[in-house]
């Protein structure tokens, strides 16, 4: 699915990252425990957090998370939108809960990556 995609069913504010709608994500994440996120560990995964820490930047970097999505109508801080950049990682924020938000993308397809 095309992060522009999510961005739509989400009804999402791109915090940064406008110019990289058009790239793909395959499976979801929905977690605030970045441990957990760690063992997920997929190329290409869409993360879903309710979490507003720099770590969630440096996490989605190292498993190569090529975009965060902040419910609950969170919003990154700038120290972290500044690091996003630098990282090619694109932030969205929406209104939704962590739970609602899972299910509307999944409803439209995009799965969590361990369904068999």
């Amino acid at each position: 699915m095309e992060i522009k995609e999510v961005k739509g069913i989400l009804e999402a504010k791109v915090c940064v990252g406008e110019e990289q709608l058009n790239s793909n994500v395959y499976a979801a994440c929905g977690c605030d425990l970045m441990s957990d996120v760690l063992a997920f560990a997929k190329e290409k995964v869409l993360l879903l957090t309710g979490l507003i820490n720099p770590q969630v930047i440096r996490t989605a970097e190292m498993l190569d998370i090529k975009a965060i999505v902040f419910v609950r109508g969170k919003s990154p801080t700038e120290d972290m939108i500044e690091l996003a950049k630098e990282k090619n990682i694109v932030l969205l924020s929406t209104h939704y809960p962590l739970y609602t938000a899972c299910g509307k993308l999944y409803e439209k397809g995009l799965g969590g990556g361990g369904e068999v």
